[in-house]
């Protein structure tokens, strides 16, 4: 996602490298911070992980995108000349060099307004060429070897005055080839199947030649740096962290100032293209859970925010003046003040004890309230999903039956319309791993696993030997939970909490343990079969023929589903930190649809800053919640997310970014042909095949788009909830007088 359009302050970005984790489900988080990498896209948590089958799913070519951009469109003559835009970021970002691996959403943010994309992304997830730096850009030749012809924009010039040209491709190739490992890169992906590039018939015509094919060329030079920042190692490394002395595009870098946590744009005088609109733009770091009060405050104009704030705001724009309990608060007693000020929406954890700093707290709200009325909610979909990600590598998970249960157990669309029906989004379960609706190569292939099916859930435990009322070990050595042994090789801590780490079972059940058998309803709440039909396939603790549902109707033995010895328990971690209200929710339904097939969970709630580096990526989790963005070029980047993990030299497991640890040998083959081919609709068709048979492996099961919502301030204008669209920085700003918005989001 390097350029994908996103809304305000929030991409699964970076560069195209390594994915983070997303902490949760907050809009432009996904973890301890969505950034994405070309490659691997980003990790979200979120706000808010068979036979071979081809064709399972339905034909969706053709479809569009669930929701399009909500920006505020309007033409570039109704747009005022001047101001200042401030927007929220995250955090002020540690480089502005988007290869390397701690760049962030606002590094990739920078680099859209002030640095060449050659390929930006339209509102339907597809590449397209940017005309302000390529007059054309197409493969000339394909033998012996593949070639692409670049053709500049003559007015195309660095902020020095230089030619943007073939000298700067060439730097850009030589930094990321992964040749040179005194380059600190993050991805190579793309740049490393270039043999040369050269300069062509003249100093606009640039000349790039692959060693082999590559279906997403477009993919590359996208942001394209100068070669005074990729020349040499030291340049790469250290010379665009802090600033970057030459840009060129509608902006230019100001100033970095982490003490005031701000990254300052101002206009470019050497942009050649439609001038930019604002003098500047400033990228204002707030904490996710301070953006309704930034926005009241007027510390930024425009913010990605969560569920709560944007109803928040959208309660504002509503409200005309009611009366409160602070007049004659005296009299009021805490108790009162406390019911009205949940009645408004504050948050029962953050409200004081006493009455006095009770009615402060509501003051201060109220006014909060008023200022808000200044903006609007703006909302799409993001160009990404979440996923419930079921770990492969060792445990229940271990067995592709268990996961294929776990899998027939869940309701895709309940989980859907959980998130995004109160928010008004479309309610759609996302079908496939690699795109999502409205790109070309999105096919629903969820066929390839099934959909919900608690009978054939507990068919497939039966079959894996998982049957109820079996004896179970000493208590604390349930499958999966704590102290169990993780991967030797790939683990970490071995599954011992870190510090701050707090641990929370699923409702129902003797200690949040939901008991199999302790009632007379089957998973469906329906009365159960004759429980004497269910035991004649076995005795209880034995392994149940093929396709025998597990028993758990009335007379069944008490007790969860064991084999072994051990109960089939299973390990759910989650985020715990500001902003994972939506995803501990989606979490809390998992679980007690997996208690309908005798499937335990054991939730647990970790620190943001651990929860992707100390659970996803080091496997210590069975169940885990996290997003992936959709990219424009999936063969690419999605390849490292779903490849199958190999055993290095020192005896290491080499996951990539596949966190489930669930790959095939056939997955991988049909990402090589996929990337080594040149005919698009072959390259889309291969990518559907691999779809499937991700679906069938059951390591990754993805539930929703996530939603976008941006809080903007009303008069600010091509500006909000992008969607799949890369934002155009030169026609963002303020509405002239007199002028008007279509009061209908932006579909185009």
């Amino acid at each position: 996602m390097s350029h994908h359009g996103v809304g305000v302050g929030q991409r699964p970005e970076g560069a195209r490298g390594t994915a983070r984790p997303a902490s949760t489900e907050r809009q432009s988080n996904d973890g301890p911070s969505r950034r994405y990498r070309r490659s691997l896209a980003f990790l979200a948590a979120g706000a808010l992980a068979a036979p071979l089958l081809a064709g399972c799913g339905s034909d969706d070519e053709g479809s569009k995108p669930l929701a399009g951009p909500d920006i505020a469109a309007v033409a570039r003559d109704a747009v005022a000349e001047g101001g200042t835009l401030k927007m929220a970021v995250d955090a002020v970002p540690e480089t502005l060099n988007t290869f390397q691996a701690d760049a962030d959403a606002g590094t990739t943010r920078v680099a859209q307004a002030v640095l060449p994309s050659m390929f930006t992304v339209d509102a339907t997830g597809k590449p397209v060429r940017n005309p302000d730096y390529l007059e054309s850009a197409k493969v000339i030749e394909t033998e012996p070897r593949q070639v692409v012809l670049y053709k500049l924009n003559q007015q195309a010039v660095w902020s020095d005055g230089r030619e943007i040209g073939a000298a700067d491709f060439a730097a850009q190739w030589r930094a990321l080839s992964g040749k040179d490992s005194a380059y600190w890169t993050a991805r190579n992906a793309g740049y490393d199947r270039i043999a040369q590039i050269e300069r062509g018939a003249n100093d606009l015509e640039v000349r790039v030649t692959f060693d082999r094919p590559y279906a997403d060329w477009r993919s590359l030079f996208s942001p394209l740096y100068p070669k005074d920042v990729m020349g040499t190692p030291d340049t790469f490394n250290d010379g665009a962290r802090r600033k970057l002395s030459v840009t060129a595009g509608p902006f230019k870098v100001d100033k970095v100032d982490p003490a005031k946590k701000d990254v300052v744009l101002t206009r470019s005088p050497r942009w050649w293209g439609r001038p930019a609109k604002l003098d500047e733009i400033d990228l204002h770091a707030v904490p996710r859970d301070k953006r309704a009060s930034a926005l009241a405050a007027g510390t930024v104009d425009v913010a990605d925010i969560d569920a709560s704030e944007a109803e928040r705001i959208i309660v504002a724009g509503r409200d005309k003046g009611t009366g409160t309990p602070l007049q004659g608060a005296g009299k009021t007693s805490a108790k009162k003040l406390r019911s009205w000020a949940l009645a408004l929406g504050m948050d029962e954890e953050k409200l004081p004890k006493g009455p006095k700093k009770l009615r402060k707290s509501i003051a201060k709200w109220l006014e909060q309230q008023q200022e808000l009325r200044a903006f609007d909610v703006r909302k799409s979909l993001e160009p990404a999903y979440t996923q419930l990600a079921l770990n492969g590598s060792e445990g229940p998970l271990a067995d592709e039956r268990v996961r294929r249960a776990v899998a027939r157990a869940l309701d895709r669309t309940a989980l859907a319309k959980l998130v995004l029906a109160p928010l008004g989004l479309p309610a759609v379960p996302v079908g496939s791993h690699l795109g999502l609706s409205g790109q070309a190569v999105y096919t629903d292939s969820s066929g390839a696993l099934g959909g919900l099916d608690t009978h054939e859930a507990q068919a497939l435990l039966a079959d894996a030997g998982w049957v109820a009322g079996g004896p179970i070990k000493a208590a604390g050595k349930v499958a999966g939970a704590e102290g169990q042994k993780g991967d030797k090789t790939d683990q970490g801590d071995n599954g011992e909490k870190g510090d701050g780490d707090k641990e929370e079972k699923s409702d129902g059940g003797r200690d949040g343990q939901y008991i199999v058998g302790e009632d007379d309803k089957g998973p469906d709440g329906k009365a159960t079969r004759d429980h004497q039909k269910d035991h004649a396939h076995g005795a209880p603790g034995a392994y149940a023929p093929k396709g025998t549902a597990a028993p758990r109707g009335a007379g069944a033995p008490a007790g969860p589903l064991a084999k072994d010895g051990q109960a089939l328990s299973l390990r759910f971690v989650l985020p715990s930190g500001p902003g994972s209200q939506t995803l501990q929710t989606v979490a809390d339904q998992i679980s007690k649809m997996l208690d309908k097939v005798g499937i335990l969970t054991e939730i647990k709630k970790v620190p943001d800053d651990s929860y992707f580096k100390d659970h996803i990526a080091a496997g210590q989790y069975d169940l885990a919640l996290y997003s992936w963005p959709a990219s424009p070029y999936p063969a690419t980047d999605a390849r490292p997310i779903y490849a199958k993990p190999v055993v290095a030299a020192d005896g290491s497991l080499n996951v990539e970014q596949n966190y489930t640890r669930v790959g095939t040998d056939q997955v991988d083959q049909l990402f090589d042909q996929a990337l080594g081919t040149l005919d698009e609709d072959e390259a889309d068709g291969l990518l559907r095949k691999a779809d499937s048979r991700i679906w069938a492996s059951a390591g990754s099961l993805p539930l929703y788009q996530r939603p976008q919502l941006v809080g903007a301030r009303k008069g600010l204008v091509n500006v909000g909830a992008f969607g799949f669209r890369t934002p155009v920085y030169q026609d963002m700003g303020f509405l002239k007088k007199g002028a008007k918005v279509s009061a209908s989001p932006t579909r185009g």
